[in-house]
């Protein structure tokens, strides 16, 4: 706890004296070849800040709507900050981690990756749907080869949404279709 306190310090250090340097080239201060430097520590930042961004993957099921993060590490696998274990039932966990299944190289590929969703709307197999489609999108943009997309070409339920949405209910009845009973007595 006290290493994190003292990392959080030295963060707040850099970071004022880096507001100072940008204060200081502000006012005219410093010389052109520290703006260069400043500007390069700037690029630099922005880079790590790229390779750090994880690849999003969206899917719409029903009224349910998932965002897949896909982003390099050890297999972890959060939906809506609750681990996949913790999930019931059992079915809707298969539903999920089906992206996995279709083919080795996926299984392998799970031990790579971290990945967090979250899920709102709808209901418990339509959110899982949706996030199951979500983390298919993801996984191909983010390893992003030619075979794994032609295997995902055999599943195509899973990068193609569904897009039956409910009916909306009419006047006359009691639902979309259906009219109220009339009796002639």
């Amino acid at each position: 706890m006290s290493e994190i306190k003292e990392e959080a310090k030295i963060e707040e250090k850099e970071n004022e004296q880096q507001l100072k340097k940008t204060k200081q080239v502000r006012r005219g201060r410093k010389s052109s070849s520290t703006k260069a430097v400043l500007n390069k520590e700037l690029k630099e930042k922005q880079n790590n800040k790229k390779q750090a961004i994880s690849i999003i993957g969206v899917s719409k099921r029903k009224r349910a709507i998932a965002r897949a993060y896909v982003s390099r590490g050890n297999g972890s696998i959060f939906i809506n900050n609750k681990n996949i274990e913790l999930i019931e039932p059992k079915e809707l966990r298969s539903i999920i981690l089906e992206p996995f299944y279709v083919s080795p190289s996926m299984n392998s590929a799970l031990k790579q990756v971290n990945i967090k969703i979250n899920v709102f709307g709808g209901g418990l197999s339509s959110q899982a749907q949706a996030s199951r489609n979500s983390i298919a999108k993801a996984l191909i943009k983010f390893i992003n080869t030619t075979s794994i997309k032609s295997e995902f070409n055999n599943y195509r339920y899973m990068i193609v949404d569904d897009p039956r949405r409910v009916e909306s209910k009419k006047f006359k009845g009691p639902k979309a279709r259906a009219r109220f009973q009339t009796s002639y007595r």
